[in-house]
């Protein structure tokens, strides 16, 4: 009986991919973080789908229909609070995931291709995020959405065109609101379809592990070893995320969203959500605009060199001292940028923004493809 279930085309499928699926014995759990993205995404689908149910994509009412959700619907204060820290809840978990594959080579020979599609899944998350920001169309939604698109004027030529036909007319307005509900409602789909793939890719050419190593001969089956471990991160996770859903549910947020949008009104000082702040304090290093805009799409698009730019034969830092202190000082790095991304640009922040951009793009371009031949040397003396 159980012979012929496993025959089954969607069993088998199952079973060699999460019940039997040969996985290296000695993974620890900075690897639960890509099953955690997926309970993520899931929560995201789930909880977007219903709020859509309740949403009127029109600026007129817009920001009421989220106060309906919040005051009358059954449970909708609920669903919006998951929805909208579980947002902030997927880039932890991603950030934490690509922290793990820099720190112990994920990126390098052969994953490359697994790396490459999970900073395509990163994009598409940050243009989800960034639409869906925008739909409750409080304040400061109305001028990210604003501030955002105008940065496209910066190209030449046809930067006035991408904005007209983002904004779907001369400015943010009715059209804008519901062009972006509708590649919101759109945009995670495809995540999911990407996400599927990664998984597919990475089960193709194997996973990493620790110590960076062949681990063909030491490998177990991932039912009940790994499902134990993953459900026992997911108890954990739930946890923490469920402390900002019910006792801190606006700790991530901004309270000028809880003011309808004025055109007529501009905030203090515009910023956008934590997860894109140290990618803004980049932007505003810059004082040339079309400069700062390519940095902004470049802080992200740079991971995709990495298999292409690496030159250590060593994947793991375990076994690589100085890649270690390079490495946490990236960390520190992205936090300070983070806090300076929140900061009002004026001197000092913006000096030492300057340094903290030059350090990123550095880690990059410069340490990762001479710190191989480094190490090579260093081995060899």
């Amino acid at each position: 009986m159980i012979l012929s279930i496993k025959k089954q085309p969607l069993m088998q499928v199952v079973n060699d991919h999460l019940i039997e699926y040969p996985t290296p014995s000695n993974l620890t759990l900075f690897w639960n973080y890509g099953f955690l993205a997926g309970m993520c995404l899931a929560i995201q689908l789930i909880t977007g789908i219903a709020l859509a149910m309740h949403y009127t994509p029109h600026i007129d009412l817009a920001f009421l229909s989220t106060e309906h959700i919040m005051r009358d619907v059954n449970n909708g204060w609920l669903l919006r609070y998951i929805h909208a820290n579980g947002a902030s809840m997927f880039f932890i978990v991603v950030y934490i995931h690509i922290g793990r594959g820099l720190y112990y080579g994920s990126y390098a020979e052969p994953r490359g291709f697994v790396w490459c599609l999970g900073v395509v899944i990163l994009l598409l998350m940050m243009a989800t995020a960034f639409l869906g920001y925008v739909l409750v169309w409080g304040q400061m939604s109305f001028w990210a959405a604003t501030v955002i698109t105008n940065f496209f004027t910066a190209f030449p030529v046809i930067g006035d065109k991408i904005v007209t036909f983002l904004w779907g007319g001369f400015s943010v307005d009715n059209a804008t609101l519901n062009r972006f509900f509708s590649l919101h409602y759109l945009c995670p789909f495809i995540i999911a379809g990407a996400a599927v793939v990664h998984m597919a890719a990475v089960h193709f050419d194997g996973s990493n592990n620790p110590l960076g190593i062949s681990s063909i001969s030491d490998k177990i089956s991932f039912f009940p070893y790994f499902f134990i471990k993953d459900t026992l991160g997911l108890v954990a996770f739930l946890i923490f995320f469920s402390y900002f859903v019910y006792f801190s549910p606006n700790f991530l947020g901004h309270t000028d969203n809880y003011i309808p949008g004025n055109p007529m009104v501009t905030p203090a000082h515009i910023v956008p959500e934590w997860y894109f702040l140290p990618a803004y304090a980049i932007l505003r290093s810059i004082p040339n605009k079309l400069l700062g805009v390519l940095a902004l799409f470049a802080a992200v698009l740079i991971l995709l060199i990495l298999p292409f730019v690496t030159t250590s034969e060593v994947r793991s830092s375990l076994y690589r001292p100085l890649h270690q202190k390079f490495f946490w000082l990236l960390v520190a790095d992205y936090i300070l940028l983070g806090y300076l991304g929140q900061q009002v640009p004026e001197s000092p922040f913006t000096e030492i923004g300057q340094v903290a951009s030059i350090y990123y793009f550095a880690y990059f371009l410069v340490i990762i493809p001479i710190l191989g031949r480094l190490e090579k040397s260093l081995r060899l003396a």
